[in-house]
């Protein structure tokens, strides 16, 4: 069973990233600030949920949170500023749209920059180990895959419906034979390839 907090005695918010590891697409985080009296057997890490789990699960974490925000960065900022200045970037624009002030960030994974003056503490695989993190990888991940089935609609030759934006065998054939889109992250390797095809999107 997760842990519901790190520090009892304070409001803590919990944060995790969704989409690190995609070729396109923006990156995604949560932040959510509990109740201390919060418990459900079924939350936990979102990579180990259903689909239909996640989506049941956000429902009960926006109705139940005290407060809870989706921040994200954008392919570009992912390319001017990396993969991770930009998920802290989008961890703390999430905090930034919290309805209350934490005071005490519980970070998923173990690098983050510090946010304001609110002390934080990171903890490896915390998406499995506190609620809050749980709930934040849910929101993350559901929101972030709702914007890739939009964005799916606009070029489907990627496959996105399925992939995700993740590094796909399907996903890199269609970067090869249609070239790249606004939504790709140029300073990754789209094609597995040590050249890199910076060709525009071509139908």
């Amino acid at each position: 069973m997760l842990l519901p907090y790190l520090h009892p005695d304070v409001t803590e918010a919990g944060l995790d990233e969704a989409g690190r590891g995609c070729l396109a697409g923006a990156v995604f985080a949560a932040a959510v600030v509990l109740p201390s009296s919060f418990r459900n057997d079924t939350l936990t890490d979102s990579k180990q949920l259903s689909a239909s789990q996640r989506y049941a699960l956000r429902e009960v974490i926006e109705r139940e949170a005290l407060a809870w925000a989706v921040g994200t960065a954008s392919p570009r900022e992912i390319d001017e500023i990396n993969i991770l200045n930009a998920s802290i970037l989008a961890m703390h624009r999430a905090v930034d749209g919290l309805s209350l002030r934490p005071q005490h960030l519980l970070v998923d994974g173990n690098r983050f920059k510090p946010y304001q003056q609110v002390p934080h503490t990171t903890i490896i695989k915390g998406d499995g180990k506190y609620l809050s993190i749980a709930a934040a990888s849910v929101l993350a991940k559901t929101y972030r895959d709702d914007e890739m089935l939009r964005l799916h609609t606009e070029f489907p030759q990627y496959d996105w419906l399925h992939n995700k934006g993740y590094p796909t065998a399907k996903h890199r054939a269609a970067i090869a034979t249609y070239g790249v889109t606004p939504y790709h992250r140029l300073t990754f390797n789209l094609t597995g390839e040590d050249r890199q095809l910076m060709l525009p999107f071509d139908p």
